[in-house]
């Protein structure tokens, strides 16, 4: 798996130590203004002298792009030949303090503020995006303080309470101050980067939705939030992608709002991708992101090959994934080929190799309801932990509808007989010295790898450790009856 991870790294086209553009590069528009060499005067009256740092976004990463000497009057300018990419910036600061800034074509503004105050007393000049950004920052100061006096008195008061009411009601009266004060910057600046920025973090109104007897119905409420989710983002504008919006919404698109399933991940990803199609910069952050999410090494996930397998199937193409080229793209459909037959839901692939005294032993030989597909190899520090507790279940369970078959990898002969002698593995055990007997029916990246076949011998569960394995079972009887 480390191979697909390494591709995947190469084809997102950058590492993660610096996620901008490099210098050399033109740093991504989408306005038509061409981008200046930059001249941000910025003075903080009460800072001390030494170092500031100017860091940009991409995703969940930071970048710096640059640092300034600051003195003694709280002084500093960040002065380059090159234009900075456009994005959102914080100002680290020699007192530990932090600016934010909004940089877009025209690089040439100033900032003055106070030590103490950098929100309230920020004047900014020459640059109508950083004036509409602390207007909103100051605005923002001064009503987060009531929205939480608020909220800590409804959770006192209780819902249901008279007082509940009234407080309900100043609450609506602050969410309406706060919608005001936004429509003000798309009434009146709707091309402004900042409008932009802003208007893309703002979430759908939650639906009140009912069932016919009247209760809140979650489960559409959540439907209608999801598919209205990303309707505030200009898709087309690509200096998005250099703030922290995108990353966070996309965080909680995939991860909080859908159902931690490979099914609704992957349905979630096609709705997506769909709106990404044609804006070529987001359809690469999100292909790659969402892939590398579900690293199957990396997650708790059931099955987390069902996501890489259709990320990979459908969008690192040779037509699709612009960003790579075919060697990569190659790789990755190839490791994608060998993990597609044994997905969950899936008809377990049939396995004929040869057992210890060299006779022909297959899967669908054997009668038990159930069947483990056990594959591991006799040096595996896992597998010897995990061996012995699948040898125990196997005596509780072989006369409640349940079969082991064994496949040994990556070892010899000799040291894989050594092993079930040494083990006393009461199961049928084969081994196939070239893996052509397991190629592109049973994927395995790191051993022990356990699945489960049902009755019909669908793939009801893999990835699993010996004593989730009566779970998994009886949860199936369960479904079956």
């Amino acid at each position: 798996m480390r191979y697909v991870i390494l591709l995947l790294l190469v084809c997102l086209g950058f590492s993660c130590n610096s996620q901008a553009k490099s210098p050399d590069e033109t740093p991504a528009t989408t306005t038509g203004a061409p981008l200046e060499a930059p001249d941000i005067h910025i003075q903080v009256q009460g800072l001390p002298s030494g170092t500031a740092y100017l860091v940009g976004h991409y995703a969940e990463q930071r970048f710096r792009a640059d640092s300034a000497a600051v003195d003694t009057k709280g002084q500093f300018t960040f002065q380059r030949a090159e234009p900075y990419q456009p994005g959102f910036y914080f100002v680290y600061m020699p007192d530990n303090t932090a600016l934010q800034v909004l940089i877009d074509a025209d690089q040439t503004f100033s900032l003055k503020t106070q030590a103490g105050d950098l929100i309230g007393a920020m004047q900014a000049e020459g640059s109508l995006d950083n004036e509409l950004l602390y207007r909103n920052l100051k605005f923002e100061q001064e009503i987060q303080p009531k929205f939480q006096s608020v909220s800590e008195r409804m959770k006192a008061a209780g819902e249901g309470s008279p007082i509940y009411a009234q407080l309900k009601a100043q609450q609506e009266q602050l969410i309406a101050q706060r919608k005001a004060h936004i429509k003000e910057f798309t009434d009146n600046y709707p091309d402004a980067f900042f409008t932009k920025f802003k208007i893309a973090g703002q979430n759908p109104d939650v639906k009140d939705v009912r069932n016919p007897d009247g209760s809140v119905n979650t489960q559409l409420q959540v439907y209608y939030y999801r598919t209205e989710f990303w309707g505030n983002v200009d898709f087309s504008d690509e200096r998005l992608l250099y703030t922290p919006v995108i990353y966070n919404k996309l965080n909680r698109y995939i991860t909080e709002l859908t159902v931690q399933n490979p099914d609704s991940i992957i349905a979630s990803t096609g709705q997506l991708m769909q709106k990404a199609t044609g804006h070529d910069e987001y359809f690469k952050f999100f292909a790659n992101w969402i892939t590398l999410n579900y690293d199957p090494e990396k997650t708790s996930l059931m099955d987390p090959q069902a996501i890489f397998v259709y990320m990979i199937q459908n969008y690192f193409t040779y037509e699709r994934a612009f960003w790579s080229d075919s060697v990569q793209i190659f790789g990755l459909q190839q490791r994608a080929h060998e993990m597609a037959a044994s997905l969950v839901g899936k008809k377990g692939p049939n396995v004929t190799a040869k057992d210890p005294s060299g006779q022909l032993r297959s899967i669908y030989d054997l009668k038990a309801p159930y069947v483990i597909v056990y594959m591991y190899n006799p040096t595996c520090e896992h597998c010897m932990e995990q061996t012995p507790k699948l040898i125990q279940l196997y005596y509780e369970w072989r006369n409640k509808g349940l079969d082991v078959y064994g496949i040994a990898v990556d070892t010899d002969d000799a040291e894989w007989k050594d092993y079930i002698a040494k083990t006393g593995m009461p199961w049928t055990n084969v081994f196939d010295p070239t893996n052509k007997a397991i190629y592109t029916k049973y994927y395995v990246d790191i051993t022990p790898e356990i699945y489960v076949l049902g009755p019909d011998r669908t793939i009801i569960a893999k990835n699993l450790k010996v004593n989730q394995i009566p779970e998994v079972i009886e949860r199936d009887k369960a479904k079956r009856h």
